[in-house]
C-alpha cells in the first residue's frame, strides 16, 4: 500500500494556480510520498477528490497541506481541517461526463472542453473550472496545443475564468487524468471523439445551436434601442418583401455589430431572432479560420446552402474578423466574400459580430454586404446597475446587498463580466453555506467576487492598484485639489460636463524632481476614482521593429476606450514622446508621438479616458503634447518643505509602532533636502534600526530614528530643484 500521511488542509492565497486542481506540499512531505511535482494524489476529507502536487513556498509548513477554495469544496472541507494524502497512479482517463450552466454548454464543444481540462485530474462529483492545468509538466500525457485562454475568452467573456462544471461521469473509479485519448462530452449532448496522433485536431464548429432557450430581450437591459432596429429590418426582410417589391427596392440583411467582447451581441441576435420567429445558424469564426483553407472553404458552402432552406434564417459569425482581417486578407477572405454576397442576395440574413471593428476588413462595409452597423456601447453604471438587477433577481439577496455601490464598483464591466461576478459571489456563498437550508448572498460575498472578477478588456492588465487614497498623500493640498478637478471629476462626474457644455481635461503632466511623490500620486488617484487603470512605462512601447510602436501606442488607447472610465497614467513620458526631429533611431520615436497626438485629440473621441504623464525633464517633451487639447494641465509637485515632511512622516509611520520620545514635527524641520521617498526611507530604516538591536523590538525609538539619519541622506539636487522651480513659474497654467 503507498504511504499516506495526515496533514491540515488550509486555503492558500490567491495565484497563479488558483482553481487549476493543484495543491502545495513542504518538499519533504513530497520525498515522504515518493512524488514529484505534477503527481497525481489522492485527497480524502469528509468526501475523497484528486488534485495535482507541486512544491510549496519557501517557508512552508511541513504540517500543512495549501489548497484553493475548489479543492476545499471537492474534500468537504468548508474552513480546512484534517486531511489524508496519497500517491495515485497516474492513469489517463477513458471518458469523462461533465455539467455545467447551460450558456457554457452551448458555447464551448467538447473539443475545445477537453483542451481547457487538459493534464487535471479528475473524480466524479468534483468541481472543475475552465481555467488550463499550463503550470506543472504533465510527464507525457499532455502534448503541446495552442493556448487556448484567449479562444475562450472571446467565446465566453470573463465567465471562462470563474464558470465551474460538475463531473457527472468518469470511467476510472478513482479519477484519471485528462489526455488528448479521453472521450469527453456534456451530459445529455454532444461528446468528443479520440485524438489518434500526438497534437489536437481542429474541430468544426458546429452548423447549429444547441437545443437551448434563447434569451429574452428582457434579460438584455441596455440594448433596446439597437433591438428594435434590428427587429424592424429582419422584420421587413422576412415578412414584408411583397411591401419592397411593389416600391421597386430591397433590403439588404448584411448586418455588422461591433461592442466590447462579452457586451451581449451574440446574445442580442438570438433574442431578436426569436422574436421575428427566425432560426439562427452560429459559427465562431476563430474555429473556422483553423481548418484548412479547402476545409473552411467547403464548410462555408454547406453553411449557405443549410441556410437557404425552409424558412427565415440568420446567419450568424461571431468574431469575424478571424475570416476577413484587414491587414493581411488570404484565399480563405476571398471565399468568405463570395460567400457573404450569394447568401444576402438570397435573401438570407447575415449577421457579423466583431469586439475590433478596426481589424476587419473594411470592404465587408460594401452595400451589398455588411451594409447596415450597429454599435453596443459599453454600459454605464446606471446600465451596469440594470443588468445586475436582472443577473441577481433568482438570488436570494441578503438585506445587506447594494447593488448600487456594486455597480459604481465596476467600471469597464460588460454584461459577462457582471454575470462572472454574480456567479463568483454565490460561489463564495455556497461554499460558506454548504449545510444552511436558506443560504443567502451577502455583500461580503460580492467584495470577495470584486477582488478576482475584472473587465474583460482589462483581462491582459496585470496592476495593482494600491489601496491608498488622496487622503495619504501628505499635505500638498493645492496639487491634490488640482488633480481631483483635472483627473477625478471627468471621470466621476461626466454629466456635469456635458450639461455645463463642456469638455473635460484631457490629460495632466505632473512633473517635479525625482522622488516627490509623483508616481505615488498617480496611485492614490487611482485609488480614490472609481476608475480602471492602465499603467505603462514610457520605454515600454517602443519597438525597434517599424509599426510595432505605432500599434502599441494605438492598442493601449483602443483598451482604455473598452474600459472606460480609465486613467491611463504614462510615467517617465519623456522617453515615449521626445521633441521631434531631434532622434538618431530612424524616426521610430517620431512616429510615436505622432501616434500618441492622434490617440489624445485626433478624430476618434476619447471619451471618459484621462491620461496622466509624469517625468522630472518637462523640457524634453515635445510641446504639441502640452497643447491645450493633450497635457494641457502642467502640475508641479515640489520637494515638501517642513510642514509637508512632517505629514509625509506621519503617514508613512502609520503603522509604525513609535515611542512617545519620536518627535515627527520637529524631525521634518530638520530634514531639509530630503524628499518624500527619502523621508519615508528614513521611518523604514528606522524600524529596521530596532530589529537589529533586538527582534523582539515592540516600539521604534529616537536613538533607532538618530542611527537612520545617519545611514539615509538627502537625495535631491539643489541645481535640479531650482531649474525646476524657475520652469514651474515660467508655465504657470
Amino acid at each position: 500500500m503507498d504511504e499516506e500521511l495526515t496533514l491540515t488542509v488550509t486555503l492558500r492565497p490567491a495565484g497563479l494556480d488558483d482553481r487549476r486542481g493543484i495543491v502545495r506540499l513542504h518538499p519533504e512531505v513530497m520525498t515522504a510520498l515518493a512524488i514529484n511535482p505534477g503527481d497525481p494524489v489522492r485527497l480524502s476529507g469528509t468526501r475523497t477528490t484528486a488534485a495535482l502536487a507541486a512544491k510549496a513556498a519557501t517557508g512552508a509548513s511541513r504540517e500543512f497541506l495549501y489548497a484553493d477554495d475548489l479543492t476545499l469544496g471537492n474534500l468537504g472541507l468548508r474552513d480546512g481541517g484534517r486531511v489524508t494524502v496519497a500517491r495515485q497512479p497516474a492513469v489517463a482517463a477513458r471518458r469523462v461526463t461533465l455539467a455545467g450552466p447551460a450558456d457554457v454548454v452551448a458555447l464551448v464543444s467538447p473539443e475545445f472542453l477537453r483542451l481547457a481540462l487538459l493534464g487535471k485530474v479528475v473524480s466524479r462529483g468534483d468541481n472543475v473550472s475552465l481555467r488550463p492545468q499550463d503550470v506543472l509538466p504533465f510527464g507525457g500525457l499532455r502534448p503541446q496545443v495552442p493556448d487556448i485562454g484567449q479562444s475562450l475568452r472571446n467565446r465566453l467573456g470573463y465567465q471562462w475564468t470563474t464558470a465551474l462544471l460538475t463531473v457527472a461521469e468518469v470511467a476510472e473509479s478513482d479519477g484519471g487524468v485528462i489526455t488528448m485519448d479521453t472521450v469527453v462530452g456534456w451530459q445529455d449532448g454532444p461528446v468528443s471523439s479520440p485524438v489518434p496522433g500526438p497534437v489536437a485536431r481542429p474541430q468544426e464548429p458546429a452548423a447549429t445551436d444547441p437545443d437551448v432557450p434563447p434569451p429574452s430581450l428582457d434579460d438584455l437591459p441596455g440594448l433596446r434601442a439597437q433591438a428594435k432596429e434590428l427587429e424592424e429590418l429582419l422584420d421587413l426582410g422576412f415578412n414584408h418583401g411583397e411591401v419592397l417589391a411593389r416600391l421597386g427596392t430591397k433590403v439588404s440583411l448584411g448586418v455588422l455589430i461591433s461592442g466590447p467582447a462579452g457586451s451581449g451581441k451574440s446574445a442580442l441576435v438570438r433574442a431578436v431572432a426569436a422574436q421575428v420567429g427566425a432560426r439562427v445558424l452560429a459559427v465562431w469564426a476563430p474555429e473556422l479560420a483553423a481548418l484548412t483553407n479547402d476545409a473552411a472553404a467547403i464548410r462555408l458552402r454547406g453553411l449557405a446552402r443549410d441556410a437557404r432552406g425552409d424558412g427565415p434564417v440568420v446567419l450568424l459569425f461571431s468574431d469575424v474578423e478571424a475570416l476577413a482581417p484587414r491587414d493581411e486578407p488570404g484565399p480563405l477572405s476571398t471565399v468568405f466574400h463570395q460567400v457573404l454576397e450569394e447568401t444576402v442576395r438570397a435573401g438570407v440574413a447575415v449577421i457579423a459580430t466583431t469586439s475590433r471593428p478596426e481589424s476587419v476588413d473594411t470592404s465587408l462595409r460594401s452595400p451589398d454586404l455588411l451594409a447596415v452597423q450597429l454599435a453596443v456601447p459599453l454600459p454605464d453604471a446606471a446600465m451596469r446597475r440594470e443588468q445586475l438587477g436582472v443577473l441577481t433577481r433568482g438570488m436570494p439577496l441578503a438585506e445587506d446587498v447594494r447593488l448600487d455601490e456594486v455597480s459604481g464598483r465596476t467600471p469597464g464591466f460588460v454584461a459577462a463580466d457582471l454575470g462572472a461576478l454574480a456567479r463568483e459571489a454565490g460561489v463564495r456563498a455556497a461554499l460558506r453555506q454548504k449545510d444552511a437550508e436558506k443560504p443567502t448572498v451577502t455583500m461580503a460575498d460580492f467584495e470577495a467576487a470584486l477582488d478576482v472578477v475584472r473587465p474583460t478588456s482589462m483581462a491582459d492588465s496585470t496592476l495593482e492598484v494600491a489601496e491608498v487614497t488622496l487622503d495619504d498623500v501628505g499635505d500638498m493640498a493645492e496639487v491634490k485639489q488640482t488633480l481631483t478637478e483635472s483627473v477625478l471629476w471627468p471621470l466621476t462626474y461626466p454629466d456635469t460636463f456635458a450639461r455645463l457644455g463642456v469638455s473635460p481635461p484631457r490629460g495632466v503632466l505632473l512633473y517635479g524632481p525625482p522622488g516627490c511623490g509623483k508616481t505615488y500620486l498617480v496611485k492614490a488617484i487611482a485609488g480614490t476614482g472609481k476608475a480602471n487603470v492602465l499603467s505603462v512605462k514610457g520605454a515600454e512601447l517602443l519597438s525597434k521593429w517599424v509599426g510595432d510602436s505605432e500599434r502599441a501606442v494605438r492598442e493601449l488607447f483602443r483598451r482604455a476606450r473598452e474600459a472606460a472610465p480609465t486613467l491611463v497614467f504614462l510615467d517617465e513620458v519623456d522617453a515615449l514622446a521626445p521633441t521631434r526631429g531631434q532622434a538618431n533611431d530612424g524616426g521610430t520615436t517620431d512616429r510615436v508621438v505622432a501616434a500618441l497626438l492622434t490617440e489624445l485629440d485626433g478624430v476618434e473621441d476619447l471619451r471618459n479616458v484621462v491620461v496622466v504623464g509624469a517625468t522630472n525633464r518637462p523640457d524634453l517633451i515635445d510641446p504639441a503634447l502640452l497643447r491645450p487639447g493633450r497635457l494641457e494641465r502642467l502640475v508641479y509637485v515640489p520637494p515638501p518643505d517642513g510642514e509637508a515632511r512632517t505629514a509625509i512622516l506621519h503617514a508613512s509611520a502609520k503603522s509604525v509602532p513609535l515611542d512617545p520620545t519620536v518627535d515627527l514635527g520637529k524631525l521634518g524641520e530638520e530634514l531639509e533636502g530630503f524628499s518624500a521617498a527619502d523621508c519615508a526611507a528614513l521611518i523604514r530604516e528606522s524600524a529596521l534600526s530596532a530589529m537589529r538591536d533586538s527582534l523582539e523590538a515592540t516600539t521604534v525609538t529616537a536613538a533607532n530614528v538618530a542611527t537612520a539619519r545617519e545611514r539615509v541622506r538627502p537625495s535631491l539636487d539643489p541645481g535640479q530643484v531650482a531649474w525646476l522651480a524657475s520652469y514651474a513659474e515660467a508655465h504657470q497654467n
